[in-house]
C-alpha cells in the first residue's frame, strides 16, 4: 500500500517537474460508488449493513462530503470483487485532478526548488574542519 502511493507521488512529482500534466476528467468517487450500486440493484441503506459501515458515511461520499479513505476501500473491494487499490485509485485521481486544476497551488509549486544531494567530497570536508 505504501510503496503504491509513493509511486503515484513520485509519478506526480515527475509529471510537475517537466510541467506536461494535463488533468484528466475524473469521475467523482460518490458517482463511481453510485454506478456499482446501481449495477448490482442495491440501495445505499443495504450497502451500508453489508459492509458493516455507518449509512451517513455511505450518503456522504455518495454526495460527495467524504472521501474513500482505506478502511472503506477494503470493505468495498471485498464487497464489489475489485481490489481496495481500485477505489483509492478513484479517490486519489480525483483529489489529484481537482488539485491539478487549481492554478495558485500550480503556482506556489513551480516557486519550489528541487532538493541537491551534496557531494560526497564536500560532506568529507565539512565533517574535517569540525
Amino acid at each position: 500500500m505504501v510503496l503504491f502511493l509513493i509511486k503515484i507521488l513520485n509519478t506526480i512529482y515527475i509529471n510537475m517537474a517537466k510541467e506536461v500534466y494535463m488533468p484528466k476528467k475524473t469521475k467523482i468517487p460518490g458517482e463511481v460508488l453510485r454506478s456499482f450500486i446501481d449495477e448490482y440493484q442495491i440501495n445505499p441503506f443495504f450497502l451500508s449493513k453489508e459492509i458493516q459501515l455507518n449509512y451517513q458515511t455511505i450518503m456522504n461520499i455518495l454526495k460527495g462530503k467524504a472521501k474513500i479513505n482505506v478502511p472503506t476501500a477494503i470493505r468495498l473491494g471485498k464487497y464489489f470483487g475489485n481490489s481496495p487499490k481500485y477505489w483509492l485509485d478513484v479517490q486519489l485521481s480525483y483529489e489529484f485532478n481537482k488539485l491539478s486544476a487549481n492554478k495558485k497551488f500550480l503556482s506556489a509549486v513551480k516557486k519550489i526548488p528541487k532538493a541537491k544531494i551534496p557531494k560526497a567530497n564536500a560532506k568529507a570536508k565539512s565533517t574535517a574542519k569540525k
